[in-house]
């Protein structure tokens, strides 16, 4: 005796609605892919307009020098509140007096951000002086062409600690803060040897270089868990094209193309880095136009970007 009510639906229907749930997917997808292009195009002319970051409450590691310390100065004109955070006392206190005479608000802390435990204590005390931080900024691991990039094996897992783990002690002490204040900031400075590892054959350049993917890792996949927590934090990647920051290091740079490249101020790099921040873009880079070469460089086969490598060939070790 046959069930009729059992009889299921022929494999060849089951694989006919397959393929049209499958197409229609596709199509939405399309569809979405060429909206997103063509906003990223129309936003390339509009950009989205600056947010306010008064009462913002700030932390910035590696605020006594270059990058880190126009950030801090710079955040202090527009009303926020913040925490330098420097292993070396006197630049961090420097830091701090020279957003006074702004009339900003602005403390220096000491912390070692390789120390988790050195990490917990000083979030806390931010917390108890300053208020629920909001915005992060890690600079420290950020090489320039003042700091020696000649290394010894036995200081790989300084670099590691210092360029990776310790964002991880950060986030830790952070992100519940953030939460709590039901908004923030994660802005994270990779230099571009994340990109490229150049045309030096040094390897001491090695551990620089895999630290500095490392980070773009780290912000793509935060970006994604905080995205899908539905969280109101938003994570800024940012390019750092150190060859280009620091004119005080001109004279050490041996430009291909002088004129399409050039150096810029700390200042100006900071400057930069806040207008993407404010505009709440989730990467760009410093100076903007040569993300795309990044990008470009990742596309092409490895040869010809090993030539384009050369073309643009500045000199500079790390770049």
């Amino acid at each position: 005796m046959t069930v009729h009510g059992n009889i299921r639906p022929p494999n060849m229907l089951l694989r006919i609605y397959s393929i049209c749930v499958l197409t229609l997917d596709l199509i939405m997808l399309l569809c979405g892919i060429c909206y997103t292009i063509l906003i990223a195009i129309y936003r390339m002319f509009r950009p989205p307009s600056l947010k306010n970051l008064n009462f913002e409450v700030a932390m910035i590691v590696g605020a006594g020098r270059g990058v880190g310390r126009e950030l801090a100065l710079q955040l202090c004109q527009f009303g926020v509140m913040v925490a330098c955070i420097d292993i070396n006392v006197e630049s961090c206190v420097a830091t701090v007096q020279s957003a006074k005479q702004i009339h900003g608000t602005c403390k220096s802390y000491q912390c070692d951000v390789r120390d988790k435990e050195a990490v917990v204590r000083t979030v806390n005390l931010i917390k108890n002086e300053l208020g629920d931080i909001t915005m992060l900024f890690h600079c420290c691991g950020l090489p320039s062409p003042l700091c020696t990039l000649v290394q010894a094996s036995s200081e790989v897992k300084d670099i590691m600690d210092l360029t990776i783990i310790s964002h991880f002690w950060l986030l830790d002490s952070v992100l519940p803060c953030m939460r709590h204040a039901g908004k923030g900031h994660i802005t994270i400075l990779s230099s571009v040897a994340g990109l490229s590892n150049g045309s030096s054959n040094r390897r001491t350049r090695v551990p620089l270089s895999t630290a500095q993917f490392a980070l773009q890792g780290l912000a793509e996949s935060l970006h994604m868990e905080l995205r899908h927590s539905n969280s109101n934090i938003i994570v800024s990647l940012v390019h750092i094209y150190s060859f280009i920051v620091g004119t005080e290091a001109a004279k050490d740079i041996r430009f291909r193309i002088p004129s399409y490249f050039g150096t810029i101020s700390a200042a100006e790099a900071a400057k930069q880095i806040l207008d993407g921040v404010r505009r709440n873009y989730a990467e760009f880079s410093v100076p903007g136009y040569l993300l795309y070469l990044g990008h470009v460089l990742r596309i092409l086969p490895k040869k010809a970007s090993f030539m384009l490598r050369d073309l643009l060939d500045t000199g500079v070790d790390f770049a």
